[in-house]
């Protein structure tokens, strides 16, 4: 009699990581039980060929998750994106196909209020200028005199939990935040929330804290501009799809906004890992040679720390869904 033949079937689920991120992520990941699998260079073609092999997918913004790619996903469960924000993937889509996002806002949101407190102080104290006056040999003392946080009032738009770690760096510094956001109920000890229009009265500094979506492309227009009663400053640390640079570029000129501090772009790409590709646009040559603009390679959320936080945000996540069994 011929033995009995069994085959071994592997239940763990797999997951494909397409961007390169903490090493703790795939560490923790595949002790937990997981099949853990790497390519960080096949074309977007090339993974939706074999994409339907697999269970979940870890990306940052290497290339959009649009319909095509969701079709060709017949057995994906997640998509895992380690960022903030989940604007690359078609998030109503993969709803459709009840396929779970995850995404780690917890994860770099310290980062993104120290870097918006940073650029602000920046900019009240002129350090940028002045260093590069200082190392041209230049010593202009009252030409770099500068202004105190303290006092002002400080208006936040989105206050998830970007906003939210601004407004508490903001609290020992004896100033007035308030906040707005299409949610309700929001406000804090270290915010008041208040409607746009209060906002646009009061508000010495604006600084953005909200997702890209339909809502709040091109939010900050000219229009938008002229609501505000006084002159302000500007801080963008959220997405630069929401600035008109043109308009803002105008309102620097003519006085209305008295400085910026752009962590991202308009003219940014979906990866966020490129800018100079195209013909420079006037407007952001313009930007460009103001001393009273602060710009930064969208680099906000990008510490040593954050990494680590990030990814083990996205694990945490999964492995709370899931909970596979480390034996299979």
């Amino acid at each position: 009699q011929r033995p009995s033949i069994f085959v071994v079937i592997s239940c763990k689920m797999k997951i494909l990581h397409l961007d390169q991120n903490h090493p703790l992520l795939i560490e923790q990941l595949t002790q937990a039980g997981f099949d853990c699998q790497e390519d960080y260079t096949s074309s977007k073609q090339d993974i939706e060929n074999r994409i339907a092999s697999y269970d979940g997918i870890v990306i940052r913004s290497r290339f959009k998750i649009d319909k095509q790619f969701l079709d060709a996903a017949t057995h994906l469960k997640f998509i895992a994106r380690v960022g903030a924000g989940l604007e690359s993937i078609d998030v109503s889509y993969a709803a459709s196909k009840n396929i779970s996002l995850f995404a780690a806002p917890q994860g770099n949101k310290n980062a993104v209020g120290e870097h918006a407190l940073g650029m602000l102080l920046s900019l009240f104290n002129k350090l940028n200028p002045a260093d590069r006056q200082v190392k041209s040999g230049l010593w202009k003392r009252e030409h770099n005199r500068g202004v105190e946080i303290q006092g002002k009032t400080i208006g936040l738009i989105g206050y998830g939990n970007m906003g939210r770690s601004f407004a508490k760096k903001l609290k020992g510094f004896n100033c007035t935040t308030l906040c707005y956001d299409i949610q309700k109920d929001l406000g804090n000890k270290n915010a008041t929330q208040v409607s746009l229009q209060t906002l646009q009265e009061q508000a010495d500094v604006l600084s953005l804290h909200t997702p890209w979506t339909p809502q709040t492309n091109q939010m900050v227009d000219a229009a938008f501009i002229a609501k505000f009663k006084k002159p302000f400053w500007l801080i963008n640390t959220a997405r630069g799809k929401s600035v008109v640079t043109k308009d803002v570029v105008y309102a620097l000129k003519n006085g209305k906004i008295l400085g910026a501090g752009l962590d991202v772009l308009e003219y940014e790409k979906l990866s966020f890992e490129t800018l100079f590709t195209d013909k420079m646009h006037l407007e952001l040559e313009e930007l460009l040679a103001m001393d009273n603009v602060i710009l930064s390679p969208h680099v906000a959320g990008w510490t040593i720390e954050s990494k680590e936080k990030l990814a083990q945000v996205i694990v945490n996540k999964i492995v709370t869904t899931y909970k596979p069994d480390p034996k299979l």
